[in-house]
């Protein structure tokens, strides 16, 4: 099981979102920590790191996979238009 770290942007995102958007983003990020790579990722092309994204509605969740620590940074949470620009 890895452990979920937020970053201080999807940390303030999720404080401000409303409660049932916080929910869902909440049980797919909680999901990740038990499978980092679901059937329903994309790899994001054009960064450094391996960053992925997964989609809950119409918000994207950026993370990054740190295998070896067993940890998963949760890099960004907006919604699509914002998110890759």
């Amino acid at each position: 099981m890895f452990d979920i770290l937020l970053s201080r942007a999807a940390s303030k995102f999720l404080d401000k979102c409303e409660k049932g958007l916080h929910k869902r983003l909440m049980t797919k990020i909680e999901a990740l920590a038990n499978d980092p790579y679901p059937n329903d990722t994309k790899r994001v092309i054009g960064t450094i790191e391996k960053t992925f994204r997964v989609r809950v509605g119409d918000y994207r969740v950026l993370y990054v996979v740190f295998d070896e620590k067993e940890e998963i940074l949760i890099a960004d949470i907006d919604k699509r238009e914002r998110i890759y620009g």
